[in-house]
């Protein structure tokens, strides 16, 4: 695709408009023609007949059935649906574990034209430089990609070390960028609405550029909710109910619905569906795809998908896809199949399976079947590598240091709503014994920037563990997060995950039963997409044998959230147990003797 810093302002091109206007007219022929299908129109709701004829890279006419012939390329788009190209409206591509061009080559083919990408996983392993790296990473896909300045690195100051500290300054300084659109989810929720001078400073900066500034208001209601839409922040995905949609809707929130939460998505649409109408404040969302599931599944046009099944109807999916989404991030030359409109285009086969026959963008043939017409251009991912700064790690590391015989634990209770919990352990040899139904957790610093030694704890409610699972895809600092029923396991699985440079591994029995490595910044692969599904497939695999989990919360997902220090209760971080609403920071979860 071209320079995206000329867009949207490469419509107005004098020379471009002219020869639209006139083959408008029936003066000149189109470059292309698109013929034989059904647009599905975003503003009336209607699926009708129509011609397009393309020039350059916008659309120059809509008009009746078999009108015009005269173009230089005509595409036939007999029994298909014509709509505008898909708008995922926030997401992460390190989330998917592989490189922006490889997650172009898988989308694209399926009908995503524009993604709004939050890197702010690479931000808080790279700082500045992983931001830079981004943009530089997206200039040359075939994927629109508007990408945020990340606002939360670390999402929790003072209570978790990353690799990188984003004041307001640095808000500021990337917010000059012209490839950057934008202020990422703003993640401390309690820094915005306590008026913390840090937070503060970062919104405002956003305020100023008069960018998007965008939000994660997971649990917020009321005053609280209140306060934060009165600061500024203008969208949200952390739904937790129908109830909380319908708050945040009549709070004037841009809904940005995401798919990574699949049990939610029912009770959504049921309630969407009774309004009679669907809002213009409600977009789509990908927020986390795992690589198995992008890979076999795709990504926006998945969540479109299933919305449809759960009920709702196709055009208010593609509309929340397209113009809405457009609407929401100012970009009026999106979301519409009109003259005068960018040609970004895809004709799908049905309106249920959704399966993308020709993607076009700006006025190009970009993708055929569900295959690109050319790669994407890839670039050196080598300033992504050699970010793990930690050292081998021992069977004691992850024991929890303590004198006396019993002592009183503090536990974190419950995967993603969590709680503090208090359990009575024996001590031997000076190490804590997990009491029968708790979890050991352990996060280590692994950039550098602080010491790397593990802080381990115990978690309540979260099954019974035959073995450990390592990962440095640990949201949001990315540490070294650990997993498991005994330490031994967890020492197997850490080691091997160290000695790949990144990535997650899953040991049982004092051995490793699988391996996925991530060697950019602990989160990424330049792999292709199918040997990281393959190998994040086995992962799955090998924890499913370790742990049983219990939906909707103790699931697979949950290990990548525990340690997301910015939402309310106790989480796990490098430095001990935090909690932003009370304030509480453990260095060692010990209490005292008993």
């Amino acid at each position: 695709m071209t320079d995206r810093i000329s867009e949207p302002v490469d419509l107005h091109d004098h020379s471009l408009r002219t020869r639209a206007v006139a083959a408008a007219r029936g003066d000149a022929p189109f470059d292309t023609l698109i013929v034989g299908g059904q647009i599905v129109d975003m503003v009336t709701g209607e699926i009708r007949f129509a011609d397009i004829g393309i020039i350059g890279k916008m659309i120059a006419s809509v008009h009746e059935p078999a009108t015009r012939s005269d173009t230089r390329t005509l595409i036939s788009a007999r029994g298909g649906f014509i709509t505008p190209g898909l708008i995922d409206t926030h997401m992460h591509v390190e989330s998917s574990m592989t490189t922006p061009a490889t997650y172009a080559a898988t989308v694209v083919p399926r009908g995503v034209t524009t993604t709004v990408w939050d890197p702010h996983e690479l931000g808080n392993v790279l700082g500045l430089d992983g931001v830079r790296w981004a943009t530089d990473a997206v200039r040359d896909l075939p994927l629109r990609v508007l990408t945020l300045a990340p606002s939360c690195v670390p999402a929790a100051p003072g209570y978790e070390v990353s690799g990188a500290d984003f004041d307001g300054d640095a808000m500021t300084e990337m917010l000059s960028w012209p490839n950057i659109h934008g202020v990422a989810e703003v993640m401390n929720m309690r820094g915005v609405i306590d008026r913390d001078p840090r937070m503060t400073n970062i919104v405002q900066a956003g305020l100023t550029s008069q960018k998007l500034v965008c939000g994660h208001a997971r649990g917020l209601e009321n005053s609280d909710l209140t306060a934060f839409v009165a600061a500024g922040i203008g969208s949200d995905h952390e739904l937790v109910s129908n109830d909380d949609l319908m708050a945040k809707l009549r709070a004037g929130l841009t809904i940005e619905l995401r798919g990574s939460h699949d049990h939610l998505l029912p009770g959504f649409v049921k309630t969407i569906n009774e309004r009679g109408f669907l809002p213009q404040t409600i977009t789509l969302c990908t927020d986390d795809v795992f690589p198995d599931d992008l890979a076999n599944s795709g990504g926006l046009d998945d969540v479109v998908r299933r919305l449809v099944r759960y009920g709702m109807p196709p055009q208010w999916a593609l509309r929340a896809a397209t113009f809405n989404a457009a609407v929401r991030l100012g970009r009026n030359d999106l979301g519409l199949i009109a003259a005068g409109r960018r040609a970004d285009i895809v004709i799908f086969n049905d309106l249920s399976d959704f399966a993308a026959r020709t993607v076009i963008t700006n006025g190009d043939v970009i993708a055929n079947s569900g295959e690109m017409t050319k790669p994407p251009v890839a670039i050196d991912p080598e300033p992504l590598t050699k970010t793990m700064k930690i050292d081998t790690l021992t069977v004691d590391d992850f024991r929890i240091p303590a004198t006396g015989n019993k002592v009183r634990v503090a536990t974190i209770d419950r995967p993603r709503f969590t709680r503090w919990g208090e359990v009575n352990a024996n001590v031997k040899d000076g190490f804590v014994v997990p009491p029968d139904g708790t979890t050991l957790i352990a996060v280590a610093h692994r950039h550098g920037k602080a010491d790397s030694k593990p802080r381990v704890g115990l978690l309540e409610n979260w099954g019974t563990w035959r073995g450990a699972v390592c990962t440095t895809v640990s949201h949001d600092s990315h540490n070294l997060t650990v997993f498991g029923g005994n330490p031994v396991d967890m020492a197997v699985a850490a080691n091997a995950v160290i000695k790949a440079g990144g990535g997650m591994a899953v040991a049982s029995n004092g051995k490793l039963d699988a391996i996925l490595s991530l060697p950019l910044c602990g989160l990424v692969s330049d792999a292709p997409m199918e040997q990281i599904a393959e190998q994040f497939t086995h992962i799955r695999a090998a924890t499913d044998a370790i742990v049983d989990w219990q939906p909707p919360y103790l699931v697979f997902k949950a290990l990548f959230g525990a340690t997301l220090a910015c939402n309310a209760g106790p989480h796990q971080t490098d430095r001990g147990i935090g909690d932003v609403e009370t304030g509480k920071l453990l260095e060692s979860p010990v209490l005292g003797q008993l």
